[in-house]
């Protein structure tokens, strides 16, 4: 190790020279580098220093390096601690300093939180400051050599849409974050924060990047909504992105993101009851080319609106039609009725809108119209099915309705609601 000089200087203020001569000990000693050369390249070889010291008083200190040109780069700014007790103060120093730039050097869309110091020579100084305004500081010089010096440069950082409404709906259900990471990484992370201070962080999604790799990554937000829970109120989020490299380098980009009309849907049929025809079950009969028609009714039992589509309630089937032959597809997040039989073709071939033209809000969105049932609503829906065949192997057979959330799930409270046994009368 090579030997360094360590100068000592006192700034006295007012009091300082009575403290002195009461025999008061010095605020700042037994200031120490463990050695005046280290090399942070994250190769584990002379990576770090011990920096230790004393404070005979509570303090506030600082910890800062010059360079060349006089500018300082500050590893601690005015830290309050404690008078050191039974041991001396230690902290670890791997030459990352609070962030900073370069001559001529620019960042567009992301800023440098901390990093590593350029290789060159150094006046280190460490600094105290006690509550009477006495401060005494230290000096020395290291040196900084092979410094990994590439920063984990976040470019492209975006977030869109900015605005979204995370309620199942499948319209602006999902943001996505995305962004161009420069340099192999520790730690990406992203996360939301509001006013409050809580955070909400976001998941990556699984790319052809492997996880904190150089290169394109992609976050997807549905504010945990597919996992069953409400999404953070609605309101504008600061979404904050952070990358540290195995240096200790630090790099954010931030942007915002509002949520509106979020909230988990949550809709019934209500006290799962369904009147059908014929006097109900356990069993009704009809005959061949007769209709089976039902009534019950949807509750909206959420804080959001719930999206549907048609064909509109009162519709009558074919027993060989179904939704999509009356030019109804699914649509991923509408809630639909469905009917199905034991002989259905398809799963819920009959469907029909959770209310009305009366029950419904329409919204339109450029080109597109769009209908919900209120939140906290409720809606009468009607239909039927004519059924112009049978299958005598199942005759009779189960009938039942369930609340469709297509492309999302049919809860077990909404599947297979009040099942009647249906026998058909053949001539």
């Amino acid at each position: 190790m090579r030997p360094w000089h360590i100068f000592v200087t006192a700034v006295l203020l007012g009091v300082t020279l009575t403290l002195a001569a009461c025999g008061e000990k010095s605020l700042l000693s037994d200031v120490s580098f463990s050695t005046d050369l280290i090399t942070p390249n994250a190769d584990h070889d002379n990576d770090v220093l011990v920096i230790t010291y004393n404070l005979a008083r509570s303090a506030d200190v600082s910890i800062y390096f010059e360079d060349k040109d006089g500018k300082r780069h500050y590893f601690r700014n005015r830290i309050h601690h404690a008078p050191s007790v039974e041991e001396p103060y230690q902290v670890l120093f791997a030459g990352v300093v609070d962030g900073y730039t370069l001559p001529g050097e620019q960042f567009e869309g992301f800023i440098v939180e901390k990093r590593v110091l350029q290789d060159g020579v150094y006046t280190w100084a460490v600094e105290a400051t006690d509550a009477t305004g006495v401060t005494e500081q230290v000096t020395g010089t290291l040196t900084i050599a092979d410094a990994d010096t590439a920063l984990p440069e976040l470019r492209g950082f975006s977030i869109h849409p900015p605005v979204f409404t995370p309620n199942r709906d499948s319209i602006s259900d999902r943001a996505t974050i995305n962004v161009d990471l420069k340099k192999d990484v520790e730690e990406l992370t992203v996360y939301l924060e509001g006013a409050d201070g809580v955070r909400y962080h976001v998941m990556e999604k699984e790319t052809t990047t492997k996880l904190n790799e150089a290169g394109w990554h992609e976050f997807d937000y549905d504010a945990g909504v597919d996992l069953g829970a409400d999404p953070p109120p609605d309101g504008t989020y600061t979404v904050t992105m952070q990358a540290r490299d195995a240096v200790g380098q630090w790099t954010m980009a931030t942007g915002t993101l509002t949520i509106e009309n979020g909230g988990l849907p949550r809709a019934y049929i209500l006290n799962g009851e369904i009147e059908w025809s014929g006097g109900g079950g356990p069993r009704v009969s009809i005959p061949l080319g007769g209709t089976l028609y039902f009534t019950l009714t949807v509750e909206n039992d959420s804080v959001v609106p719930i999206r549907t589509s048609g064909p509109p309630p009162g519709t009558v089937y074919d027993s060989d039609q179904n939704y999509a032959t009356l030019g109804e597809y699914e649509q991923s997040g509408v809630f639909r009725v469905g009917i199905h039989c034991e002989t259905s073709p398809t799963d819920h071939p009959w469907r029909w809108a959770v209310g009305g033209s009366d029950d419904l809000v329409e919204v339109v969105d450029g080109d597109n119209r769009y209908f919900y049932l209120p939140a906290g609503a409720r809606a009468m829906v009607t239909g039927g099915v004519r059924f112009v065949n049978f299958v005598e192997a199942r005759n009779p057979q189960y009938c039942y309705a369930s609340l469709i959330h297509e492309d999302v799930e049919i809860s077990m409270v909404n599947y297979r609601v009040d099942p009647v046994y249906l026998y058909i009368q053949v001539p």
